[in-house]
């Protein structure tokens, strides 16, 4: 598969989409209307900002080249995390003191955000909580339990438990585990049912969805901006920029402080409820501590959905079930005899520091991108953050976008070399 390719008709074929909820096909725009805001990007980010901005009474028109939720959005690993992607030791040695405390609190508001948008909205995503992050080498497992005293200590976070390699076992069924951190106020969900919620409520509130609607260029006019999309265009005061890893050309400058980067899942067939929770006990996910993380999960119906391997070329591997497959026997040997039902991949963003890029340029244009693979929260409550931002509310809001962003070397166009150098040698370092 190729990022490039002209927009689909359908989301790509995973276990998610075939157990997606419908939502009405929203229309392709065909025609020139004005906006108080034109959101670029159906997913968490444009979506969360979209619902955000209608409840508050603004004139939203959100475009989506391909489907609601096509993108990173509907296919990742629907792992809810605590925290920013940098851990809390890595934070407080670049900003101040008082940003880390406030860095914490957000992250932990952007979980309140989520939980708050499922209870309200109904939204039928099979939301779980517990999350186990287990330790690949054994100083990863004291990081952890230092870890885990620290946000005891600090910051009061009292749903975090050390595991130790002893007792490792009976969370998951495998042994290469040295320990690890399992986290009762951290979970997950179907991010595409998600996706697909925030879509209705914003939808209910008034805001005009459009799919199969490709920005190719943005225009200043003036007293804003006009978003042209082949056949038809928006006129807005301001622009929403929630592209993530598909922004490619629609601006170069943004394009360069984000690298998209593809990760793929696969999914077994029904394993049973016996096997399933002898797998993993409790219906918790994991993620392991490897820079190429390994992450995983039960369905609903017992499937394991493994996630694992990434590439840093444009196009996904021809074989994505073969591709994963290894990494998870890697972690369970005794699944060798079960079928791969799904295998899909994926294109997010990350950032060269780790951190969430978001801001403003060029007038009212807004951003919100680069969430290296904590997007599930931060995706949606960074798009609810800019939201606010243009109704007037800078709380939170100016946090993230005081954060340092720094551009990839090379730009656009040569950022790709350095970046796979630099992962395959943290790669290496995965395997000693």
């Amino acid at each position: 598969m190729n990022r490039s390719t002209k927009p689909n008709a359908d989301h790509i074929r995973s276990w998610y989409a075939a157990t997606a909820h419908t939502l009405p096909n929203c229309p392709t725009l065909e025609e020139s209307i004005d906006a108080d805001v034109c959101v670029v990007g159906g997913g968490f980010t444009g979506l969360a900002a979209a619902l955000t901005l209608s409840r508050a009474g603004y004139r939203v028109a959100l475009v989506e080249s391909r489907r609601i939720g096509w993108g990173a959005s509907g296919r990742n690993g629907g792992q809810i995390g605590s925290g920013q992607r940098k851990d809390m030791f890595e934070l407080e040695s670049l900003v101040s003191d008082d940003d880390a405390k406030r860095l914490w609190s957000a992250a932990q508001a952007g979980k309140r955000f989520l939980c708050d948008l499922v209870e309200h909205y109904d939204i039928e995503c099979d939301l779980n909580w517990g999350h186990i992050s287990a330790a690949s080498k054994p100083s990863h497992a004291d990081h952890l339990h230092r870890y885990c005293d620290h946000l005891r200590q600090k910051y009061g976070y009292l749903e975090c438990d050390p595991i130790s390699r002893s007792t490792m076992r009976e969370h998951i069924d495998t042994s290469i585990y040295f320990g690890g951190l399992l986290d009762r106020s951290a979970g997950h969900l179907h991010p595409l049912n998600y996706a697909l919620g925030i879509a209705r409520a914003a939808l209910d509130h008034g805001a005009q969805l459009y799919e199969r609607t490709e920005a190719a260029t943005i225009e200043p006019t003036g007293t804003g901006h006009r978003v042209v999309c082949g056949s038809g265009q928006v006129t807005a005061k301001s622009v929403l920029l929630a592209c993530n890893g598909y922004l490619e050309r629609l601006h170069p400058r943004l394009a360069g402080k984000i690298m998209p980067i593809n990760n793929y899942i696969i999914a077994t067939e029904p394993l049973g409820e016996q096997a399933a929770q002898r797998l993993i006990r409790g219906n918790v996910a994991v993620a392991d501590t490897r820079f190429v993380v390994n992450y995983y999960r039960l369905s609903t119906d017992t499937r394991l959905l493994f996630g694992g391997g990434e590439s840093y070329r444009r196009r996904f591997p021809a074989d994505i079930p073969s591709f994963v497959r290894k990494h998870m026997l890697n972690v369970f040997p005794q699944l060798s005899d079960k079928k791969i039902d799904f295998g899909w991949g994926g294109t997010l963003a990350v950032t060269l520091n780790r951190m969430p890029s978001v801001g403003r340029v060029d007038g009212d244009i807004y951003y919100a991108q680069g969430f290296s693979g904590h997007g599930v929260v931060m995706a949606g409550y960074c798009g609810h953050l800019v939201a606010r931002a243009i109704t007037g509310t800078m709380e939170d809001y100016d946090l993230f976008a005081r954060l340092p962003q720094p551009r990839f070397p090379g730009g656009t166009l040569l950022r790709w070399p350095g970046l796979v150098a630099g992962m395959l040698y943290y790669s290496l370092r995965d395997r000693l």
